[in-house]
């Protein structure tokens, strides 16, 4: 079988030849190679060479998962950072699964994320341990690997690679051995030592390796065996498998990438990923009552009078859930936790809180910020204000810098004018979730 399949490598390519020299006629047109279905000429001799070497040729992905995202400063993968809409890794894992001459994909983990990695593992997604270095992680994927044609290597934080850099990496390969994503660089570039610029290269040669890095699968294994066999281990750091080609002493072909085609680098990066922002309104107004202690954000607030409430009447976070469960899409707090219901007969409203967050969490959405006002005649609210903000960010584990809570009267107008018994304290709230 491995030798029909090389026969049909080599057929492609002498093809391709007699394509772009334009022998003959017979062969004008151009060639493309799709899993499933093939566009060409209505030359016999296409057709039975495509239908022969596409149920014998096999491409295999592999996503470099393994990285530890130091850079970015999250504190974890930055694989794993969800914008609302899934995470990096699944952006970029979802592309590879919908390409149809994608055959299988290898994942490399880091050890503290083998658990999530190797839950994504499937009939066609296989995950293996990383290596302390990039080449270690790809080495460990190539012998995974071993058996199929050609094998794409892509880096798994490039969430926006596309099917169209994908087919020209891939085609590429087929007809020169290799095909790396690249685009010309734009900006002048500088050779600097200590500070100082030695000289400008000409621009027009120089170019942005990226991924997907795709290659003939017998060609880069050896690549990757010689150079470990043959370097001490401390040089082992090629940055890209380009550079392993390279130093193998085979030059690479380049195919055409995209400037939008970026690795998610800096904490900045992640802004570029598209996302589905919402905004959530929330307003509570609550009846000031005797022999009631006056909660608000979760803390108490020394006065004569407190708010009457089934609950604690924790009108500012009761605000701040309807706003969260309105954002989500999620019914409201009178639905969720009734006055009717005595299991809330005094309950904390920051354990509702938690809970409304939890529910924000299972349908995936991260809070961004909350903006609350609170409209009260009395008491004088500004010195408790920041106690509040602390406490709200304690039980929706956020930043205090995510939560602002602002505080004003009504000029002598509505409910919230009056300070005794007939009055009472008013919140609205405004959230942004993605």
């Amino acid at each position: 079988m491995k030798k029909n399949k090389n026969i049909y490598t080599k057929l492609f390519t002498i093809i391709n030849k007699f394509i772009h020299a334009g022998k003959s006629h017979h062969f004008k047109g151009k060639l493309r190679i799709s899993k499933g279905f093939v566009l060409l000429s209505s030359n016999p001799l296409y057709i039975l060479f495509f239908l022969c070497y596409n149920t014998t040729m096999t491409t295999t992905a592999i996503m470099l998962c393994a990285g530890s995202g130091t850079r970015m400063g999250l504190g974890y993968n930055k694989l794993f950072y969800n914008n609302g809409l899934g995470t990096v890794l699944d952006r970029t894992l979802t592309t590879l699964l919908s390409h149809g001459r994608i055959d299988n994909i290898i994942l490399t983990y880091a050890k503290e994320d083998e658990s999530v990695i190797k839950s994504l593992a499937s009939n066609t997604v296989t995950a293996i341990p990383g290596g302390a270095t990039r080449f270690d992680s790809v080495k460990n994927a190539l012998t995974a690997a071993k058996g199929c044609d050609i094998v794409l290597i892509h880096d798994g934080a490039r969430p926006f690679v596309t099917h169209e850099i994908i087919d020209g990496a891939i085609d590429s390969a087929i007809k020169h051995g290799s095909g790396i994503a690249s685009t010309p660089l734009t900006d002048t570039v500088k050779i600097v030592e200590q500070g100082i610029i030695n000289s400008t290269p000409d621009r027009s040669t120089l170019y942005s390796a990226q991924t997907p890095q795709v290659f003939r699968y017998e060609l880069i294994s050896k690549a990757y065996e010689k150079a470990s066999s043959h370097m001490p281990a401390d040089r082992l750091h090629f940055t890209d498998d380009a550079s392993v080609l390279e130093w193998y002493g085979i030059a690479p072909h380049l195919s055409l990438g995209s400037p939008d085609n970026i690795k998610i680098t800096t904490s900045a990066d992640l802004a570029k990923i598209p996302g589905n922002c919402r905004i959530g309104l929330g307003y509570d107004v609550h009846r000031f009552a005797k022999n009631r202690k006056l909660i608000l954000g979760g803390i108490e607030i020394p006065h004569p009078l407190g708010l009457l409430g089934h609950s604690d009447a924790d009108v500012l976070t009761h605000a701040i859930m309807d706003a969260l469960l309105s954002a989500t899409g999620l019914p409201d707090i009178g639905v969720l936790f009734p006055d009717t219901d005595s299991a809330y007969k005094g309950a904390d409203s920051i354990e509702l809180l938690k809970k409304v967050h939890r529910k924000l969490q299972t349908a995936n959405c991260q809070l961004v910020n909350i903006s609350c006002v609170i409209m009260a005649q009395a008491p004088k609210l500004a010195p408790h204000i920041q106690k509040m903000r602390a406490r709200l960010a304690d039980a929706l584990n956020i930043n205090t810098n995510q939560i602002n809570i602002s505080a004003t009267t009504t000029e002598g107008l509505g409910i919230t004018a009056i300070a005794d018994e007939n009055g009472g304290i008013a919140a609205s709230c405004n959230v942004l979730i993605r």
